[in-house]
């Protein structure tokens, strides 16, 4: 297969619809009931690249007419002072998600804090009880990017049911709620890592692979089966000319953004090599990015709705 007729998968195109769809759910709800869905971002310190996130989901939460607020507490916090925010967000009716910003400053505890969280409020889908529910097949909360990836493929008319996926990454994040999603889907799934024996030739075996393994460039063009889907939700950062070139070639535009910026954003997919194998692949950028953002604010609708009694 030649790199031309590699498809792409579009996520922004997909993220687009997707908070379409939000935007209206949520003029219906006020429109019937009153309510307007309410996100509260906590974000503690002062990591720079958590304020630059914060910002893009308080801005498209106001963009599809929710309530956004970021309640701010410095660096000096106490783990104490965290879990005191996150019970006045729990007993606020006009909040319905609550997010805490990762990763928090050193010497408080992230899963005592998301413990905390109402699981009713817990839009990130990383409270327990959201993870067991998604475990054992119950309703709940789904993590973002894996709930994206499920709608980047579904919309783009991927068959799923009967396909030997392979999940390259095991987090909690992505991984682990990745392989359950596919799992309803009726997928055969297996969760492969940086330590599975024959691990290229593990994912080779795919029909679908979805890559979540955090190393840029990792996936090359030998561990994709041809005509598979290949979704990568690398997000990592290219900082020197000789690795752009080792992606990209002589990319003229990314040459010019490392130029530019300092940094060149990739995947943990070898561009090249594996579109010239796979049938779809999602680019970095503007593949499973823009969705997490979306399924955050499905989410936080869908929260909104519980409260007020409707079905989601």
């Amino acid at each position: 297969m030649s790199v031309a007729e590699a498809r792409r998968l579009d996520g922004t195109a997909t993220a687009r619809a997707i908070r379409e769809e939000v935007s209206r759910g949520v003029r219906d709800l006020a429109a019937a009931t009153g309510t307007v869905p309410g996100l509260t971002v906590l974000l503690v310190g002062d990591d720079a690249a958590s304020h630059v996130y914060v910002r893009g989901k308080e801005k498209a939460a106001r963009e599809a007419g929710m309530r956004s607020t970021v309640e701010r507490l410095d660096a000096r916090a106490s783990e104490a002072d965290v879990l005191a925010a996150v019970a006045r967000l729990n007993a606020d009716p006009s909040v319905h998600g609550i997010l805490v910003q990762l990763p928090l400053p050193r010497g408080i505890d992230a899963h005592r804090v998301i413990e905390a969280i109402d699981p009713a409020k817990d839009v990130d889908g990383f409270h327990p009880v959201n993870a067991g529910r998604l475990l054992i097949g119950l309703p709940g909360f789904v993590p973002c990017t894996p709930a994206g990836v499920i709608e980047l493929l579904v919309r783009h008319g991927i068959e799923l049911s009967g396909k030997n996926a392979v999940v390259l990454g095991r987090s909690n994040i992505v991984g682990k709620p990745m392989a359950l999603l596919l799992l309803r889907r009726d997928c055969t799934v297996t969760i492969a890592h940086s330590k599975t024996d024959r691990l290229e030739e593990v994912c080779a075996g795919a029909d679908l692979l979805v890559a979540a393994i955090g190393k840029a460039g990792f996936v090359r063009g030998s561990f994709v089966k041809p005509g598979a889907a290949v979704v990568d939700v690398g997000m990592n950062s290219l900082t020197t000319e000789a690795a752009v070139r080792a992606l990209y070639g002589d990319d003229p535009a990314r040459l010019a953004t490392l130029r530019e910026r300092g940094a060149v954003l990739c995947g943990d997919v070898h561009p090249l090599e594996v579109r010239a194998r796979a049938g779809w692949v999602s680019p970095v950028p503007g593949g499973v990015g823009p969705l997490t953002i979306a399924m955050l604010l499905s989410n936080t609708l869908r929260a909104a709705r519980q409260s007020a009694g409707l079905a989601p």
